[in-house]
């Protein structure tokens, strides 16, 4: 799916594990007039299950947004404590326009990748575990915003090993998620979430 927004360009791609219904990975992405935020959640294992828990994380988003990285990374912890859900993994990207600049989180594998306009990339280094309720060290990570900076976030359906040089250097969101689609769906073996995102100043 392509969404072309006031200064973002957007191409999603999920895909439920073989032999599920339903996907145990969501996502949310917002623009406003000062920036634009997206985030990805993972729920452990697969399914519906899977599906609950990540939606839950992905609701406590929805509804504060605004407040610091840190501290939704937080909320969501909290929303999986004592509600017989499954633990989650979490990446999330904000991108502040008018102070020219990224910040991004990520707990447990979800991969957050920053790509400048000079083809040069900047990979997250995640806290390790995952949400489950249980306090954990957050750290933020940031960056300079150029114009037509490239962002990615997936989750572990994706075989980050079999993504090469072609795949970062599309211009275009649509057609970065063409040549996912057509070169990668051979290695999915998970629920697979891709979110790529450009940059236009």
């Amino acid at each position: 799916m392509i969404d072309k927004k006031d200064r973002m360009e957007i191409a999603t791609f999920q895909k439920p594990k073989k032999g599920n219904y339903h996907s145990g990975d969501s996502y949310f992405y917002v623009e406003t007039d000062d920036g634009f935020l997206c985030a990805l959640a993972d729920g452990l294992g697969s399914g519906e299950v899977a599906k609950n828990s990540a939606d839950t994380v992905i609701d406590v988003i929805k509804n504060s947004y605004t407040k610091p990285l840190d501290e939704l990374v937080h909320l969501a912890n909290e929303a999986l404590f004592g509600h017989h859900l499954r633990g989650c993994v979490l990446g999330i990207l904000r991108v502040d326009y008018r102070e020219q600049f990224y910040s991004y989180v990520s707990v447990g594998n979800i991969s957050v990748i920053a790509v400048d306009h000079h083809g040069k990339k900047r990979r997250n280094i995640p806290v390790p575990g995952y949400l489950s309720g249980v306090k954990k060290p957050v750290k933020v990570h940031y960056g300079e915003l150029q114009n037509g900076s490239v962002f990615f976030m997936f989750s572990d359906g994706v075989n980050e090993r079999k993504l090469t040089k072609e795949f970062y250097s599309h211009q275009t969101m649509d057609l970065t998620i063409q040549w996912f689609t057509l070169q990668q769906e051979q290695y999915m073996d998970d629920d697979t979430t891709l979110i790529a995102m450009k940059y236009n100043e």
